[in-house]
């Protein structure tokens, strides 16, 4: 039955058609062959309706609108000004600010996706005019977007959250500490290819200049300390800060900053409207899609047929960095999670790893494949937004991979990289 369901699922792929249809005709088929028909479909539907009923969920659409708002606003040409105004005169400072700029906004905005144009959009073009090479800058952009995967807010880490029963307060601690190693070893890249390339440095900013450029950023610094802190502190939940986020947001690009009117309050809602749909359209057909393979028993089947049951907890986690990693190369990070996670379940029980430490290293592959060929969806974000060919924006993308690769090595290696901090505020 398995091999006939993914069978058609990648057949419609390969068609052409949108993720959320070979999810549904994946668990259709499978529910079909189950029960002999479609006399008792209800019970498929209840599955589906029940994805996308925790409570958790309620962050999503406040992160996707929180992030839309700070998008059409100036809150990331603020995170770049303050940060270029302290580092663009060292070698490689203008693209350590801009991979710094883009781990910020992901650590306002938790889309990558927003990342790349509200970063990209205005910092490739001055690394251009600095002399740095467009693969390079494009990769960058990508790669350094996807670290807000792992910095809260990050909407794959409550997507897991959901599906695993695990909190996501500690998923959110937890990422902080591997989102500014991945920073610092981009960082050093940066620094070193600048150097090789002879790439001239940025005038130095004087520290009236600086002050200006934090007093301008202290307000959009203000997401992550509500953030961080209102979680830590006990002052809210997660879903609870996700609304204070967009309260937040409103406040100020509409009247701080007035940098939006009321007429675009529309053009907001209607795409985080549409975003939000998709999303929670692939979260509950996914669990539907995980409450049939589960049932049919093909997770067991798998993992039995690999020996992963028998792998040991360091085995488990190199074969789920595998799958997710490859998975993330075809097909949406979303979907990746509420397919795998359900799978993998079982051997993470009964090796008994800690769900937060396997929550980073999936979020930490959903990034890596996410930004790696041939689909990783950043990359047809990016060829959308500068109008890029596809070759020229995967050009630079290997020693990126290969450095987040090294990080997730150093993740099962030194599993307290990600779970030091988590122990130190809920222990």
């Amino acid at each position: 039955m398995g091999w006939i369901m993914f069978s058609a699922m990648v057949v419609l792929l390969l068609l052409g058609f949108p993720m959320m249809v070979p999810l549904i005709a994946g668990a259709v088929i499978g529910f079909v062959m189950m029960f002999d028909g479609l006399g008792q479909m209800d019970t498929l539907i209840q599955q589906i309706v029940a994805g996308i009923r925790p409570a958790s969920l309620i962050a999503v659409p406040m992160f996707i609108l929180a992030a839309d708002i700070m998008t059409r606003g100036t809150s990331a040409e603020r995170l770049i000004n303050m940060v270029m105004a302290f580092i663009g005169h060292i070698k490689g400072g203008l693209a350590v600010s801009t991979a710094a700029s883009c781990t910020l906004f992901g650590a306002v905005s938790g889309s990558t996706q927003a990342t790349v144009v509200a970063i990209g959009s205005p910092l490739r073009p001055r690394m251009l005019k600095a002399g740095y090479k467009d693969s390079f800058t494009l990769a960058l952009i990508i790669n350094s977007s996807d670290i807000a995967f792992l910095i809260p807010p990050s909407i794959g880490m409550i997507v897991y959250g959901v599906i695993s029963e695990t909190s996501i307060g500690e998923l959110f601690i937890a990422g902080i500490v591997p989102g500014l190693m991945i920073l610092a070893m981009f960082s050093i890249y940066c620094v070193v290819y600048a150097t090789l390339k002879d790439v001239p440095t940025e005038p130095r900013a004087s520290w009236r200049e600086r002050l200006g450029a934090v007093r301008e950023a202290l307000w959009p610094l203000g997401f992550p300390v509500i953030i961080v802190g209102g979680i830590y502190g006990g002052v809210f939940s997660p879903t609870e800060a996700a609304a204070v986020c967009v309260l937040y947001a409103f406040i100020l690009e509409f009247l701080v900053f007035r940098t939006l009117k009321s007429a675009d309050i529309w053009r907001i809602a209607k795409s985080t409207g549409l975003i939000t749909a998709v999303v929670f359209i692939l979260v509950g057909v996914g669990n539907g899609f995980s409450w049939i393979i589960s049932f049919a028993q093909i997770p067991q089947a798998v993992l039995e047929a690999v020996g992963i049951n028998e792998a040991g907890p360091t085995g488990v986690l190199i074969a789920i960095c595998v799958a997710f990693f490859i998975a993330c190369m075809f097909v949406d990070p979303i979907v990746v999670i509420l397919v795998l996670t359900p799978i993998f379940m079982p051997a993470i029980e009964a090796t008994g790893l800690d769900p937060v430490l396997v929550g980073i290293l999936i979020t930490l592959q959903v990034a890596i494949g996410s930004a790696t060929p041939p689909f990783g969806c950043d990359i047809f974000t990016a060829i959308a937004i500068f109008k890029r060919p596809y070759i020229e924006v995967i050009r630079g993308t290997p020693p990126f991979v290969l450095m987040l690769v090294a990080a997730a090595a150093l993740l099962i290696m030194f599993p307290q990289i990600a779970l030091g901090l988590r122990d130190l505020m809920f222990n």
